[in-house]
Protein backbone atom coordinates (compact mmCIF):
# COMPACT_ATOMS: atom_id res chain seq x y z
CA UNK A 1 0.00 0.00 0.00
CA UNK A 2 3.10 2.52 1.24
CA UNK A 3 4.73 1.87 -2.79
CA UNK A 4 1.83 2.68 -4.44
CA UNK A 5 0.70 5.90 -2.62
CA UNK A 6 4.89 6.74 -2.58
CA UNK A 7 4.65 5.73 -6.39
CA UNK A 8 1.70 7.55 -7.14
CA UNK A 9 2.80 11.07 -5.33
CA UNK A 10 5.90 10.86 -7.62
CA UNK A 11 4.29 10.99 -11.37
CA UNK A 12 2.20 14.35 -10.17
CA UNK A 13 5.81 15.99 -8.63
CA UNK A 14 6.86 15.95 -12.63
CA UNK A 15 4.30 18.20 -13.41
CA UNK A 16 4.02 20.65 -10.14
CA UNK A 17 6.58 19.83 -7.56
CA UNK A 18 4.35 21.57 -5.07
CA UNK A 19 0.86 19.82 -5.48
CA UNK A 20 1.74 16.64 -4.39
CA UNK A 21 4.07 18.04 -1.16
CA UNK A 22 0.94 20.54 -0.54
CA UNK A 23 -1.47 16.90 -0.60
CA UNK A 24 1.74 15.17 1.50
CA UNK A 25 1.79 18.28 4.30
CA UNK A 26 -2.24 18.20 4.36
CA UNK A 27 -2.04 14.63 4.69
CA UNK A 28 0.29 14.48 7.40
CA UNK A 29 -1.11 17.53 9.45
CA UNK A 30 -4.69 15.61 9.57
CA UNK A 31 -3.59 12.45 10.09
CA UNK A 32 -4.33 10.70 6.39
CA UNK A 33 -1.03 9.66 5.51
CA UNK A 34 1.91 8.77 7.92
CA UNK A 35 5.06 9.83 7.18
CA UNK A 36 8.49 8.74 7.47
CA UNK A 37 10.86 10.63 10.42
CA UNK A 38 11.92 13.36 9.97
CA UNK A 39 9.42 14.09 6.77
CA UNK A 40 6.47 14.49 8.99
CA UNK A 41 7.97 17.60 9.81
CA UNK A 42 6.44 18.79 6.67
CA UNK A 43 2.72 18.45 8.47
CA UNK A 44 3.81 22.05 10.44
CA UNK A 45 2.09 24.54 9.27
CA UNK A 46 4.80 26.93 8.69
CA UNK A 47 6.25 24.46 6.23
CA UNK A 48 2.66 24.19 4.62
CA UNK A 49 2.85 27.91 4.28
CA UNK A 50 6.01 28.02 2.46
CA UNK A 51 4.71 24.99 -0.09
CA UNK A 52 1.28 27.11 -0.38
CA UNK A 53 3.54 30.17 -1.59
CA UNK A 54 5.51 27.69 -4.16
CA UNK A 55 3.04 26.49 -5.36
CA UNK A 56 1.14 30.33 -6.13
CA UNK A 57 4.10 30.95 -7.73
CA UNK A 58 4.48 27.48 -9.82
CA UNK A 59 1.05 28.24 -10.67
CA UNK A 60 1.19 31.52 -11.81
CA UNK A 61 4.25 30.68 -13.83
CA UNK A 62 3.56 28.04 -15.56
CA UNK A 63 0.21 29.95 -17.55
CA UNK A 64 2.36 32.53 -19.08
CA UNK A 65 4.34 31.46 -22.33
CA UNK A 66 8.30 31.86 -21.97
CA UNK A 67 7.95 32.15 -18.50
CA UNK A 68 6.86 29.11 -18.35
CA UNK A 69 9.76 27.10 -20.14
CA UNK A 70 12.59 29.45 -18.07
CA UNK A 71 10.08 27.97 -15.41
CA UNK A 72 10.62 24.57 -16.39
CA UNK A 73 14.43 24.75 -17.00
CA UNK A 74 14.05 25.55 -13.21
CA UNK A 75 12.14 22.77 -12.31
CA UNK A 76 14.31 20.43 -13.65
CA UNK A 77 15.82 19.83 -10.49
CA UNK A 78 12.91 20.66 -8.11
CA UNK A 79 10.72 18.43 -9.71
CA UNK A 80 12.50 14.99 -9.94
CA UNK A 81 13.65 15.82 -6.43
CA UNK A 82 10.18 16.52 -4.84
CA UNK A 83 8.77 13.06 -6.62
CA UNK A 84 12.02 11.74 -4.24
CA UNK A 85 11.24 13.45 -1.38
CA UNK A 86 7.40 12.37 -1.06
CA UNK A 87 8.38 9.04 -2.12
CA UNK A 88 10.45 8.51 0.58
CA UNK A 89 8.14 10.60 2.99
CA UNK A 90 5.23 8.78 2.11
CA UNK A 91 6.54 5.32 2.33
CA UNK A 92 5.92 5.34 5.91
CA UNK A 93 6.50 2.07 7.30
CA UNK A 94 7.62 -0.03 4.83
CA UNK A 95 10.64 -0.92 6.46
CA UNK A 96 11.53 -4.11 4.52
CA UNK A 97 12.30 -1.69 1.39
CA UNK A 98 15.44 0.64 1.33
CA UNK A 99 14.49 4.18 1.88
CA UNK A 100 16.98 4.81 -0.99
CA UNK A 101 15.02 2.53 -2.89
CA UNK A 102 12.07 5.15 -2.91
CA UNK A 103 14.12 8.42 -3.68
CA UNK A 104 15.21 6.78 -6.36
CA UNK A 105 11.97 5.32 -8.16
CA UNK A 106 10.47 8.96 -7.24
CA UNK A 107 13.25 11.15 -8.89
CA UNK A 108 13.14 8.72 -11.83
CA UNK A 109 8.83 9.05 -12.12
CA UNK A 110 8.44 12.84 -11.42
CA UNK A 111 12.03 13.07 -14.03
CA UNK A 112 10.53 11.33 -16.85
CA UNK A 113 6.89 13.31 -16.10
CA UNK A 114 9.11 16.26 -16.27
CA UNK A 115 11.22 15.44 -19.03
CA UNK A 116 7.74 15.35 -21.26
CA UNK A 117 6.11 18.13 -19.81
CA UNK A 118 9.21 20.36 -20.57
CA UNK A 119 9.81 18.93 -24.15
CA UNK A 120 6.06 19.13 -24.71
CA UNK A 121 5.08 22.73 -23.66
CA UNK A 122 7.36 24.58 -26.02
CA UNK A 123 5.27 22.87 -29.11
CA UNK A 124 2.50 23.73 -27.24
CA UNK A 125 3.37 27.26 -26.88
CA UNK A 126 4.59 27.62 -30.37
CA UNK A 127 1.37 25.98 -31.94
CA UNK A 128 -1.12 27.80 -29.93
CA UNK A 129 1.14 30.84 -30.35
CA UNK A 130 1.13 31.20 -26.53
CA UNK A 131 -2.70 30.70 -26.05
CA UNK A 132 -2.65 27.10 -24.89
CA UNK A 133 -0.35 27.27 -22.29
CA UNK A 134 -2.78 28.76 -19.57
CA UNK A 135 -5.29 25.79 -20.56
CA UNK A 136 -2.40 23.21 -20.80
CA UNK A 137 -0.77 23.93 -17.45
CA UNK A 138 -4.68 24.53 -15.79
CA UNK A 139 -5.09 20.98 -17.18
CA UNK A 140 -1.35 19.55 -15.77
CA UNK A 141 -2.29 21.08 -12.22
CA UNK A 142 -5.96 19.33 -12.07
CA UNK A 143 -4.33 15.80 -12.88
CA UNK A 144 -1.89 16.61 -10.30
CA UNK A 145 -4.24 17.19 -7.60
CA UNK A 146 -6.30 14.20 -8.69
CA UNK A 147 -3.02 12.05 -9.00
CA UNK A 148 -2.41 13.02 -5.29
CA UNK A 149 -5.62 12.48 -4.22
CA UNK A 150 -6.39 9.16 -5.79
CA UNK A 151 -2.26 8.13 -4.40
CA UNK A 152 -3.30 9.26 -0.91
CA UNK A 153 -7.34 8.04 -0.34
CA UNK A 154 -7.25 5.20 -2.71
CA UNK A 155 -3.59 3.79 -3.57
CA UNK A 156 -5.25 0.64 -5.03
CA UNK A 157 -6.34 2.92 -8.30
CA UNK A 158 -2.01 4.36 -8.59
CA UNK A 159 -1.68 1.49 -11.22
CA UNK A 160 -4.69 2.00 -13.11
CA UNK A 161 -3.89 5.67 -13.38
CA UNK A 162 -0.35 4.98 -13.89
CA UNK A 163 -1.75 2.75 -17.06
CA UNK A 164 -3.64 5.27 -18.50
CA UNK A 165 -0.96 8.33 -17.65
CA UNK A 166 1.25 6.03 -20.20
CA UNK A 167 -0.86 4.92 -22.60
CA UNK A 168 -1.89 9.23 -22.43
CA UNK A 169 1.97 10.18 -23.08
CA UNK A 170 2.16 7.32 -25.49
CA UNK A 171 -0.18 8.44 -27.72
CA UNK A 172 1.14 12.10 -27.39
CA UNK A 173 4.90 10.71 -28.41
CA UNK A 174 3.09 8.88 -31.19
CA UNK A 175 1.33 11.79 -32.83
CA UNK A 176 4.47 13.88 -32.31
CA UNK A 177 6.54 11.54 -34.18
CA UNK A 178 4.23 10.99 -36.86
CA UNK A 179 3.98 14.78 -37.58
CA UNK A 180 7.82 15.23 -37.86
Amino acid sequence: MELLTALGLSVPAGLNAYIPLLAVALAQRFGWLELREPFDLLGSWWVIGIIIVLLIVEILADKIPAVDSVNDAIQTVVRPAAGGLVAVAASGNATNVSPWLFVIAGIVLAGGVHVVKATARPAVNVSTVGIGAPIVSAVEDVGAVMMSVIAIAAPYFVGLALLLLAVLMWRFWRRRTMRG
